[in-house]
């Protein structure tokens, strides 16, 4: 896809670093090994040095060229333990601390926190919790960003159609404040996959069509978003015919620089993101990749548990490319 070809352009050569917790699985090991190939990410394996050999060498994998980093031979071990109390600010003991960053998910994740890594993915062979959990509680979200957010890309035609749907995966029922912020986050996400940001906040009301506090929501989260990011192009509340049909935009909100026209659509809630991309996905035939975290200091992606090689190959590019994001 012409999208992954301009996200290895932007990697290529950077010597981005992400850390692979399940480095003993074999679809982990086989995109950590095309990466390096390629030049594009520089894996750190976590677990025993000869658990991960003998299942590379299952797989026909030379395992010279990865850096692997046993948490149970760690020569920093104690400055990551201590690193780690002082980060959860006295919700961890340091014997707490040191059974805690015995989970490689929680030891990713500070090697990723310290600097050493600068991304993570996971979730080959954990649930979402156990991917996500570490991250908020360690990296935690950028400043003026209270809550993490999961947007899809949507992809359609070689590339010809592409747009970020959000939040599809993290947040039941957001606040305006929380939804003017995954409004921001979204746009930039888009910038990434070379996407113009063109955001409409959704609704079942375009412009006052509808009187309700869902509305109101929108309403109040159009505002508070125009007012963090006025350079970019946003607005609502709009229906979904209004921000993506010309024709019925020109009815329905003809003074709006977003509709008709809309390439990131946020949605008022997570029941209605959901069901909303797994419908393009099913009915129209748009390929959805995500979801990929937003707000985090650094990023860390979550797999799903029936990923194949490919789908670990494409999220950890994404992840290399997320560091870039300012």
């Amino acid at each position: 896809m012409e999208l992954f070809d301009s996200l290895r352009f932007k990697i290529v050569r950077r010597g981005i670093k992400i850390v692979f917790p399940e480095a003993t699985d074999a679809r982990i090991l086989g995109a950590a090994a095309r990466l390096k190939a390629e030049e594009l990410v520089d894996p750190i394996l976590i677990g025993s040095e000869e658990e991960i050999r003998t299942a590379a060498h299952a797989r026909g994998i030379k395992a010279s060229g990865f850096t692997i980093i046993d948490p149970n031979k760690y020569e920093q071990w104690d400055e990551m333990v201590e690193a780690f109390v002082q980060r959860r600010n006295g919700k961890a003991s340091k014997e707490q601390a040191e059974k805690i960053l015995k989970d490689v998910n929680y030891f990713g994740t500070m090697l990723t926190y310290m600097g050493i890594a600068d991304g993570m993915v996971s979730g080959a062979i954990h649930s979402t919790g156990d991917t996500v959990r570490p991250a908020l509680q360690i990296i935690k979200t950028k400043p003026g960003v209270s809550r993490t957010s999961g947007a899809m890309i949507m992809v359609r035609g070689r590339d010809q159609e592409k747009y970020v749907f959000s939040d599809c995966a993290i947040n039941v029922n957001p606040t305006a404040q929380e939804l003017a912020e995954i409004a921001v986050d979204s746009a930039k996400t888009a910038e990434l996959f070379d996407i113009e940001p063109k955001v409409a906040l959704m609704s079942f009301s375009t412009k006052g069509s509808a009187k309700a506090a869902e509305v109101d929501k929108v309403v109040e989260a159009t505002k508070i978003a125009k007012e963090l990011a006025p350079q970019y192009m946003i607005d609502g509340e709009l229906q979904f015919d209004a921000s993506y049909v010309p024709a019925v935009a020109q009815l329905k909100a003809p003074d709006s620089k977003v509709a008709g026209q809309a390439t990131v659509f946020v949605f008022p809630e997570l029941q209605s993101g959901n069901i909303g991309y797994k419908i393009a996905q099913r009915f129209g035939n748009f390929e959805a990749i995500g979801p990929i975290l937003q707000g985090l200091n650094k990023p860390v992606s979550d797999l799903s548990r029936g990923a194949n090689e490919e789908d670990v190959y494409k999220l950890s590019i994404i992840t290399a490319a997320q560091t870039l994001i300012d």
